[in-house]
């Protein structure tokens, strides 16, 4: 629905997405952290809302968010980030990562208005199944917001065409089974399950989960639209809390190499 995300896809270059949680380990150091990977070409910018029961993340995003939590993020914080990552790059998509319970708290119209104010261009709902989508896509799209979905390795066809009713922007595929952050895609089922989905649509797929370097990011590009990297990055925010300094700098040597390993 929004032009931003389609548009990143139109050239047939591969392309990264790249994930933190906002506010982690707090403001300030997120909105550096944010704009030093964009910096380095980030093509898609996911910002997670910290949430105190992320079910689908693994230990590292769990405490990415409560540290997040611990120095009073709120959403209002995550809409700053957002404006802030837009003013440095303005046609950057902007994508916001979380649970539904945190919208339905905030208020469904209310929190699609302050996306759209905050250039906001798509949400990954991670819990939030297409039975039960309606009052959010009506909002979403009224105002051109994308939302994107998640296919994972047990959707079948029939699964499949119910997810991409409502699916716009891109596809975004659980490339293994249960957490974040854990083991490694296998790759001869990615590539399987890639043609699977582009037989029944023309979005752009783009595997996540498990890819944790260049290596992975490379390999993945070569069967996808592109790879998601999340819990890598958070990783080294973990790994460095008492010197920022250090932290800053692995983020941005990291945040090269991935974009690196999108050429293909």
């Amino acid at each position: 629905m929004t032009d931003l995300i389609s548009q990143a896809f139109k050239n047939k270059e591969k392309k990264l997405v790249t994930f933190v949680t906002g506010g982690d380990p707090d403001f300030d150091t997120s909105l550096e952290i944010i704009k030093t990977i964009i910096k380095n070409g980030a093509d898609i910018m996911e910002i997670g809302m910290p949430f105190s029961d992320p079910m689908a993340d693994g230990p590292t995003i769990q405490l990415s968010s409560n540290r997040a939590i611990s120095k009073g993020i709120n959403l209002e914080n995550i809409f700053s980030l957002a404006a802030e990552a837009k003013k440095i790059k303005v046609d950057l998509p902007i994508i916001l990562m979380g649970y539904y319970n945190l919208i339905l708290y905030f208020g469904i119209e209310k929190f699609v208005k302050r996306c759209k104010e905050n250039g906001v261009d798509g949400l990954i709902i991670v819990d939030l199944q297409p039975e039960e989508d309606e009052d959010l896509i009506n909002e979403l799209r009224n105002n051109q917001i994308d939302l994107i979905r998640l296919i994972t390795p047990t959707t079948d066809e029939e699964r499949l065409k119910l997810i991409l009713n409502n699916a716009s922007g891109f596809l975004y595929y659980v490339s293994v089974m249960g957490i974040t952050g854990q083991k490694s895609a296998d790759l001869n089922d990615l590539e399987k399950s890639v043609a699977f989905i582009k037989k029944h649509t023309s979005l752009p797929v783009v595997p996540g989960f498990g890819i944790k370097n260049s290596t992975d990011v490379n390999n993945i590009c070569k069967i996808a639209d592109g790879a998601v990297v999340g819990s890598s990055i958070v990783k080294i925010i973990e790994e460095n809390l008492t010197n920022k300094e250090e932290m800053l700098s692995k983020i941005d040597k990291f945040s090269k190499d991935l974009k690196n390993g999108t050429r293909v």
